[in-house]
C-alpha cells in the first residue's frame, strides 16, 4: 500500500480531532462573552460549562483514548511494511465509527441517539482490536 493510503485515514481522523478542538474553543469562547459563564467558575478546571460546550469538549478529550491505539497501530504498521489493504480499510472503518460517535455525542443528549454513539464507539474498538491482532499475528508469525 502506498504511504498516502494508510495516512488518509490517519490525517482524515486528525481532522475530526481539529474540528472538536474549534467547535470547542468557539462555544467556550461565546459562554464567556455572552456571560453565560464566568472565568471564575471555570478557572480550576470546574465543569461548569455550558451543556453544548461540555459536549464538545468531551468530544475532543475522547479524541486522546481510543484513537491514540490507531495512531500508535499506523505509526508501527508503516515503517514495519506491515500497513496492507486490510489495515487501510478498517482504518477507515474505524474513522466512520469515530465520525459516527462524534456526530451523536455532540448533537444530542437524548438517551436513544446516545446509546447509537455508544455502539459506533463499540464498534470502532473492536475494528481496532481486530487490526491489532492482524498485524499482531501477521508480524510475529511473518505471514
Amino acid at each position: 500500500m502506498s504511504v498516502q493510503m494508510v495516512l488518509l485515514p490517519v490525517f482524515i481522523q486528525i481532522g475530526l480531532a481539529f474540528a472538536l478542538l474549534f467547535a470547542m474553543a468557539t462555544t467556550r469562547t461565546r459562554a464567556l462573552t455572552s456571560g453565560e459563564t464566568k472565568i471564575g467558575d471555570i478557572a480550576l478546571r470546574e465543569p461548569n460549562w455550558p451543556a453544548q460546550a461540555t459536549k464538545f469538549g468531551n468530544c475532543f478529550a475522547n479524541q486522546f483514548e481510543l484513537p491514540i491505539l490507531f495512531y500508535v497501530l499506523i505509526a508501527i504498521a508503516l515503517p514495519l511494511r506491515r500497513a496492507d489493504l486490510f489495515i487501510v480499510l478498517m482504518s477507515w472503518v474505524f474513522v466512520v465509527t469515530r465520525f459516527a460517535h462524534a456526530s451523536v455525542f455532540v448533537t444530542s443528549n437524548d438517551v436513544r441517539p446516545r446509546s447509537l454513539a455508544w455502539f459506533a464507539w463499540f464498534a470502532g474498538a473492536l475494528v481496532l482490536a481486530a487490526m491489532w491482532l492482524y498485524f499482531a499475528l501477521r508480524l510475529l508469525l511473518l505471514i
